[in-house]
């Protein structure tokens, strides 16, 4: 445990996300993905007395750890999915907001707790839901999903090439239980170097269908943009294309297909203006120290500013 209970208090990118969100010491921050708190904890040492942080998370494991590492008045817990943060906090913040925070993908902790089964590293229990909340589980993806449906889940969310043999696999020897039998499956179509991708790539298209990440984060982008003031910001880390296309494709168009409108001016019109085109990535030497922080890619929009009349 000792190795998990390290890495659930390593805050991805940390400097950098603190010096994007944060431009009001006594204003209104959302940490959407509390976590541990790693973030929320460094962001409130920055900030000034009348300074108010909320910190979502739909995971009681997170929840827990937050309330240890975090003692401050001026921050408040909310149980929940940042998907609905506009149902989750008080309505007289709506459109007051300063800077949320979404770190998106799941944690360290939850990777490195077999029970969770996340992990293809130990086994156990096909589950993967980041809240207990979920009805549906790993084990109802790979067990009752028709072969077409589970063909297509891990094409469009794993980006697996090799989704067809994988499908079938799995279909054939149902019922399956538990991680490794997943892991197995995985193992006797793809042969090589290339087998620990493929497998990283089902678990997680699988994680993602089970809580319906995409979605929630189309959602949670949506409603960020309400909860902002204008020149409000949200910084958003991501740890795999999908997530970053849809988040650049929102930042850059206020829209997930990407297609910008214009006005009759032809001047664009969109809610929120990236602050630079590139995500930005962890130095060599975070990386080097956290290896989660490899595949992390931060992008930053503020709000356009709403002129008057």
């Amino acid at each position: 445990m000792q190795q998990s209970e390290t890495s659930y208090h390593i805050p991805v990118m940390k400097d950098e996300c603190l010096h994007w969100l944060s431009g009001r010491p006594n204003g209104i921050y959302v940490d959407g993905t509390l976590g541990a708190g790693g973030h929320t904890k460094a962001l409130l040492a920055t900030l000034g007395p009348d300074a108010r942080v909320f910190g979502i998370d739909h995971d009681d494991d997170a929840l827990a750890e937050a309330a240890k590492n975090i003692n401050d008045s001026r921050f408040e817990a909310v149980k929940g999915n940042f998907g609905f943060m506009q149902t989750l906090l008080p309505p007289d913040y709506t459109g007051k907001v300063d800077g949320i925070l979404l770190d998106l993908g799941v944690s360290s902790y939850q990777i490195d707790e077999p029970s969770r089964g996340f992990t293809y590293r130990e086994d156990g229990p096909l589950d993967m839901r980041m809240s207990r909340l979920r009805a549906l589980t790993a084990a109802d993806v790979v067990n009752e999903y028709s072969y077409e449906r589970l063909r297509d889940l891990l094409f469009e969310y794993g980006e697996e090439r090799r989704s067809i043999p994988i499908a079938k696999t799995i279909i054939s020897q149902r019922p399956l239980e538990s991680t490794f039998d997943l892991k197995k499956c995985v193992e006797s179509v793809v042969k090589g170097p290339h087998t620990i991708k493929s497998i990283s790539r089902v678990f997680q298209a699988i994680r993602i269908e089970v809580n319906q990440e995409l979605e929630m984060l189309k959602q949670g982008l949506e409603q960020a943009v309400s909860m902002l003031r204008d020149e409000g910001r949200i910084v958003v880390m991501s740890y795999h294309s999908l997530e970053d296309r849809i988040v650049k494709q929102f930042f850059k168009a206020g829209n997930f297909t990407g297609k910008q409108d214009k006005d009759f001016y032809g001047n664009l019109v969109r809610p929120l203006q990236p602050l630079f085109a590139k995500p930005l990535s962890a130095t060599a030497e975070e990386q080097s120290q956290n290896p989660r922080s490899r595949s992390a890619r931060l992008r930053v929009a503020e709000k356009v500013k709403q002129e008057a009349g």
